[in-house]
């Protein structure tokens, strides 16, 4: 293959996935620049309260390990039995 005919393919190539980036949905994550892309769902008021519900909910599981963890700590023996 030619010099000429690779690299004009690979600038062909990097242009289109170029074009291509601006275009692909974006996830959860910021939203494309002004043309592209939808609001992100994180930001949907739906969303924001499942997102706390779950953050909640983590909170006071580890809160309930903590506990738990200090309420057995507290009734272990301070020394080994002879």
């Amino acid at each position: 293959m030619s010099d000429r005919l690779f690299f004009i393919s690979l600038a062909l190539a990097a242009a289109a996935l170029i074009a291509f980036s601006l275009v692909w949905p974006q996830g959860l994550g910021d939203r494309s620049p002004a043309p592209f892309g939808e609001p992100p769902a994180q930001r949907a008021p739906a969303m924001q309260a499942a997102m706390k519900r779950e953050r909640d909910h983590a909170n006071q599981q580890m809160q309930a390990s903590e506990a738990a963890k200090a309420k057995t700590l507290k009734a272990l023996p301070t020394e080994l039995p002879k």
